[in-house]
């Protein structure tokens, strides 16, 4: 279940509130083992060896939970900077290695299964004492609260107060619809944080020559991918090197954009096909449609590039 971009509702009566978490979504399927689900359907638990504790900290029950994979920072709250380093990475040592030095901890916001049978159905307000009872946060497991009709501006006073990126808003009497982006779920954001998909990049100049200088982001409309803008700053050396390798493989002669790129951005740019999405805060939309001053934030492999619409 997906939520809509909106702002806090004007009565408190009948929603509950939670933080929105800056993290990698991702569906838990618990029995004797854990399966980690991106939300593209891929199959990721490789990638966090650790999370394969939940199955014993839950008594082996048949559960599946959807929640958020982060990396909590030094003042205990999430890291979106630090995730980066625990995305696209293989099985084996290389994951062992980085769960024991860049911890990640599963957050449970929902229950959809438990004791044999769905609960999608249920409403919101029934799955979430459920997900409450089971009680208890272990190393690598926790169960954020939930504040039910509740003051929504102190709520988000307090995620802008730790620099998160929003908090979310959900009808208390809503069922969960799977894969569906329903206005029973709001997000509402302190900062302009848009996904992107990326159809190509411009050549670096100065100390960035032979290297990525800027990324050309789109955003899906009418099925067509819209030129967005570009994204020049926000990357670290790290994240260059990264891009450049997911890039260069899908290089393309020709500009995946519907409509046309401007010439000082369409100089130089090598091109490439639409399947990499990446998160930028901007400071708003230009009367052309384009982000401003956008800053790269990371990648969010677990965005299906056909969903990137531009969000109000």
């Amino acid at each position: 279940m997906l939520a809509v971009a909106g702002e806090l509702p004007a009565d408190d009566t009948g929603w509950a509130y939670e933080m929105k978490w800056d993290g990698l979504r991702a569906i838990a399927v618990i029995g004797q083992h854990v399966r980690l689900q991106s939300r593209t359907g891929r199959d990721i638990s490789h990638a966090y060896p650790e999370l394969g504790g939940l199955a014993a900290a839950l008594g082996g029950r048949q559960l599946v939970l959807d929640g958020e994979i982060v990396v909590l920072g030094a003042d205990s709250w999430p890291s979106f900077e630090a995730l980066q380093q625990r995305m696209n990475i293989s099985a084996g040592a290389q994951a062992r290695a980085l769960a024991a030095r860049v911890p990640v901890t599963y957050l449970a916001f929902d229950l959809l299964y438990s004791g044999g049978r769905p609960l999608l159905d249920l409403p919101y307000r029934e799955r979430r004492a459920r997900l409450d009872r089971l009680g208890g946060t272990g190393r690598h497991w926790q169960i954020p609260p939930a504040f039910a009709e509740e003051a929504g501006v102190q709520v988000q006073a307090v995620s802008r107060q730790h620099g998160l990126e929003g908090v979310m808003a959900k009808r208390l009497e809503s069922r969960y619809e799977p894969g569906r982006r329903s206005p029973s779920w709001r997000k509402i954001k302190n900062v302009r944080r848009q996904e992107a998909v990326v159809g190509g990049w411009s050549p670096g100049r100065g100390g960035r020559a032979g290297r990525i200088g800027s990324l050309l982001i789109g955003t899906y409309a009418a099925g067509a991918l819209q030129y967005a803008g570009h994204v020049g700053t926000g990357f670290s050396q790290q994240a260059l090197a990264i891009l450049a390798a997911r890039l260069e493989p899908l290089r393309t002669s020709a500009a995946p954009f519907a409509g046309p790129v401007p010439d000082e951005h369409a100089r130089g740019a090598a091109w490439v096909r639409p399947e990499l999405v990446i998160e930028v805060a901007f400071a708003g939309w230009t009367s052309a449609g384009r982000m401003r001053a956008a800053s790269y934030k990371g990648l969010r492999d677990d965005k299906d590039p056909a969903e990137v619409v531009r969000e109000p």
